[in-house]
């Protein structure tokens, strides 16, 4: 009998630690603020779940499930102008290139296709039969569009054609390009680097180490940045050496996340600790919004662009309130 009273307690924990929540990322607590203080521009339902953002010339790009859309949000009159509906989970980042869309869909977390969507009328021009991994990503460059298949090889779409004109052998377990220049550069976490391509030729130029698990980044300031899911860190590797310059502590380990450039700041964000911003010329951490929200961001016209996964909304932020340090002691 006692054995067996052991054996439930034992077993009613796991179940119990098992569907718990994960384990809340540190962070930096020296320079945390309540994110209930931050102040929004606006704030735009979206659907059960909202993730993965884009940004185009005249419009911002976001993606639901349940039900699964995309929509687009014109950032000058604040309004929801368009709502496409999918055929599956944009499971992957999002790609705005030749007056497109394009949306990776996964069937039950698994690659599926890319859909090539108008960006004016929300019709589907294209479907390509095959598509990045699920939390992967695509990118455009001036004469291509960008994408992982089968974890190692990536492939180069004609947007003339909506059809693979390059593939490139690249580490196992990549995931996310992005495209600096005339560079294509991919995460790999399996292992622990960076590659980087030749867009105008294909040709593979390098590698470069980072931390653990890289898997989303972003270009800018001369600079590639890796959000490093396996110890929380961030990664700056100079665009033109092909050198990591600097690794930077967040406090942010852990599934999930995003990193995006703009307007003179790097932003990376977690869900609970939706926004740190960095400041890229000394590679510090300037402050640490934490609280309901994150998970997914960019930056664009003028405004950062942040999704509340869990609440189903994409945020609209002032840069200018976001840079507020927290006033130190």
């Amino acid at each position: 009998m006692a054995r067996t009273l052991a054996f439930l307690v034992s077993w009613c924990c796991c179940i119990a630690l098992a569907h718990a929540a994960p384990a809340a990322k540190p962070g930096l607590p020296a320079i945390q603020q309540s994110m209930a203080t931050l102040p929004r521009i606006a704030t735009f339902s979206v659907a059960k779940v909202a993730d993965w953002v884009a940004i185009a010339p005249d419009a911002v790009w976001v993606a639901g499930k349940t039900p699964d859309t995309v929509h687009r949000i014109d950032p000058a009159t604040q309004t929801d102008t368009l709502t496409v509906p999918l055929p599956g989970d944009a499971c992957a980042g999002l790609a705005v290139g030749f007056d497109s869309l394009w949306v990776p869909v996964c069937v039950r977390k698994k690659a599926y296709s890319v859909l090539r969507i108008d960006s004016a009328t929300g019709r589907v021009l294209a479907t390509l039969p095959m598509g990045p991994p699920a939390e992967g990503g695509i990118a455009a460059s001036q004469e291509a569009i960008w994408f992982v298949v089968d974890g190692k090889t990536l492939i180069a779409v004609d947007p003339k054609t909506n059809a693979p004109f390059r593939h490139i052998a690249i580490a196992t377990g990549s995931q996310v390009p992005v495209v600096d220049g005339d560079t294509v550069w991919v995460s790999s976490t399996e292992h622990d680097l960076v590659t980087a391509v030749d867009a105008r030729t294909g040709d593979v130029l390098g590698t470069t180490a980072t931390g653990p698990h890289p898997r989303f980044l972003t270009a800018g300031g001369g600079a590639i940045w890796t959000m490093n899911q396996g110890d929380g860190t961030v990664t700056r590797i100079d665009a033109r050496t092909r050198i990591v310059t600097a690794t930077i502590a967040l406090g942010l380990p852990g599934d999930g996340g995003d990193i995006a450039y703009g307007d003179g700041m790097v932003l990376v964000t977690s869900i609970g600790i939706p926004l740190t911003v960095i400041d890229p010329q000394s590679s510090r951490p300037l402050t640490q919004w934490v609280g309901i929200g994150g998970d997914s961001l960019r930056y664009g016209h003028g405004s950062i662009w942040l999704t509340d996964l869990v609440n189903g909304s994409l945020i609209r932020i002032d840069p200018k309130a976001a840079l507020r340090e927290t006033l130190r002691q």
